[in-house]
């Protein structure tokens, strides 16, 4: 299966279009900006006016805001070299967050308006990349501006496929928006009840929305869950169960390098989380992958 997203890629630019080039981006970017003020973009609804300047839980500014961009080398092999954009903030408060200078505002960012980005992008289109990889922090909060992106990449007859690398706890009508513009799908499936999501990203609902958005999220699709130490039971056990149940369409990325970051290494209470994954417990939770019939990225 992951051979023939691979092929995906190659053939985009002869015999398919993006979706964002047929799309009606005028008609979206209204949309997505009536849902910025107040703002509804992800699950949190927050319901601040960011447009006017205020900030919600993610913190993102009514502006493009990146940490960096460059050709990603170390993503999955059909994506490689992968034009990997870094938004500032995010909606989680993920405890042992390996981008957390990004996610929780340690850097100050660097404003970028879509006509530039868009120029950078076609710059790393003629250097490689193969596709444009929206990531963070979290993209979702930057919604209406990914969108005037696109414009601006129209512009430029730019056709290069859309990732929507993402923690997957956007709003109903987010979603509904994303599906018009984005070409594959590469959402984290973090944990397997709430408890957890709550106690560790401060994420509540979390299963029923991230659930709720897989299901609708239709096409093609790369699931990443990163195994945590201990937590192979309450969470990736049922993660990859749901995964076989509901969407055993997807390529699915069970993931061995989780590494104690920011939060676990300073708050005792999340001592269990201070260490490496063991090699048993990832093998368990491939294993099970396997009997369950998913197809795993190797």
């Amino acid at each position: 299966m992951w051979e023939q997203l691979s092929h995906y890629f190659e053939i985009l630019d002869e015999r398919r279009k993006a979706r964002y080039l047929s799309a009606d981006l005028d008609e979206l970017l209204e949309k997505s900006l009536a849902l910025a003020s107040p703002c509804r973009l992800c699950e949190r609804k927050c319901k601040v006016r960011r447009l006017e300047g205020e900030v919600g839980f993610c913190g993102a500014p009514p502006k493009l805001l990146i940490s960096s961009e460059f050709l990603h080398y170390g993503e999955e092999p059909f994506f490689v070299p992968s034009h990997t954009i870094f938004f500032m903030g995010c909606n989680f408060r993920c405890v042992y967050c390996q981008n957390w200078t990004i996610s929780q505002w340690f850097e100050d960012g660097i404003e970028i308006s879509p006509g530039e980005l868009a120029r950078v992008i076609k710059l790393r289109r003629r250097e490689g990349a193969r596709n444009v990889n929206l990531v963070g922090g979290e993209p979702t909060p930057y919604l209406p501006w990914i969108i005037q992106l696109l414009k601006e990449l129209r512009q430029l007859r730019v056709n290069l496929p859309i990732i929507w690398n993402s923690n997957f706890y956007m709003s109903k009508q987010s979603l509904a928006i994303l599906k018009e513009i984005i070409d594959v799908w590469l959402p984290d499936f973090k944990y397997g009840n709430d408890s957890c999501a709550i106690w560790l990203s401060s994420a509540p609902n979390y299963v029923e929305i991230v659930t709720r958005n897989l299901k609708a999220a239709k096409g093609e699709m790369v699931i990443r869950h990163l195994v945590l130490p201990n937590h192979l039971e309450c969470c990736s056990f049922p993660v990859l169960r749901w995964i076989a149940r509901n969407r055993k369409d997807a390529i699915v990325n069970v993931m061995d390098q989780y590494t104690p970051h920011y939060l676990v290494l300073r708050e005792e209470k999340f001592a269990m989380l201070r260490r490496r994954l063991d090699p048993g417990e990832f093998r368990k939770v491939v294993e099970l992958a396997r009997e369950l019939g998913l197809c795993l990225v190797e």
